[in-house]
């Protein structure tokens, strides 16, 4: 059974080695404590890569025996280059995939190499884990910002999180500076902002004891994502929808029905379904690997 690595770029670095669609033995985290955040924020490019690198060659088995290798990381990538990466700022314009490849051959690792966006290896990590390789999977990801996941994967930036879905001159709370989208209401940061009292779980929690701001917000919250799910429906057809992330603990999904019921009338395009998942780095990992042996063939 063919070997390959899948890697994946958050908060934190989780790897690991895959025979077909199963992990075998225990992931790789770096650091390996992983209740620590905000470790890969201060690592220069080169430390970055050099920290993926002893991530791949420590998984590698000694017969060099890999068919392929993921990495999947936040922002717009495109042929192996990071485009843009708001959570990780120092790898804006990085040539990511020749610097890996380079850095891997001298180590005598030369694998089919794969480069591509976070949200897209949790679609394909559900693709592989439920036998759906061969339907269109689309999945929300939703924590510190705001991901949006396809596969297969198609030619495009697909930075679904920053979908304008308010012509409201005053949502600027999007990182990106954008008036009007998505991550500005449901991102944690736009939160915070928003809020400048409160966590983003006081607010939730607040909204149930009968806070009407809070009442009002978790409502704005709620229609933003039926919102970008409606404009997915109306560009790519019906189908099924993830959720995923840290936030989909503040996730009603009655409510969220109810606003998509309001917003896809076109009889042809209500044969979609919501779902909600947890979300883990093995998940990831798996969609990362899938994604790059999808890619060799």
């Amino acid at each position: 059974m063919a070997n390959s690595i899948g890697v994946i770029l958050t908060t934190s670095i989780a790897a690991g080695l895959l025979q077909g669609h199963e992990i075998v033995g225990s992931l790789r985290h770096y650091p390996e404590d992983t209740e620590e955040t905000g470790g890969l924020i201060d690592l220069p490019t080169d430390s970055l890569c050099t920290t993926i690198c002893e991530q791949v060659e420590a998984l590698a088995p000694s017969s060099g025996d890999i068919d392929a290798i993921g990495i999947a990381l936040p922002g717009i990538i495109r042929n192996g280059i990071v485009e843009d990466s708001p959570n990780l700022a120092q790898l804006k314009g990085a040539r990511i995939g020749d610097i890996l490849r380079a850095a891997l051959s001298k180590h005598g690792i030369n694998a089919e190499l794969s480069i591509l966006n976070d949200a897209d290896a949790v679609a394909a990590g559900i693709a592989a884990t439920r036998g759906k390789l061969d339907r269109v999977v689309r999945v929300w990801t939703l924590g510190n910002g705001i991901g949006f996941g396809r596969y297969p994967i198609m030619e495009g930036v697909w930075e679904g999180g920053h979908t304008v879905i308010s012509l409201d001159p005053k949502e600027k709370y999007c990182g990106c500076g954008g008036v009007g989208h998505m991550e500005g209401i449901m991102g944690n940061r736009a939160m915070r902002l928003r809020f400048l009292d409160m966590e983003p779980e006081e607010i939730f929690a607040h909204a149930k004891t009968g806070d009407q701001r809070c009442m009002d917000f978790v409502r704005r919250w709620h229609r933003a994502l039926a919102a970008a799910t409606a404009n997915s429906i109306h560009m790519d057809g019906p189908g099924r929808f993830y959720y995923t992330g840290l936030n989909t603990r503040f996730l009603e999904m009655t409510l969220l029905k109810e606003y998509l019921w309001e917003m896809v009338k076109m009889s042809p395009l209500q044969s979609y379904s919501l779902e909600v998942i947890h979300q883990t780095s093995e998940l990831s990992v798996i969609g990362a690997a899938a994604a790059a042996t999808a890619t060799r063939r």
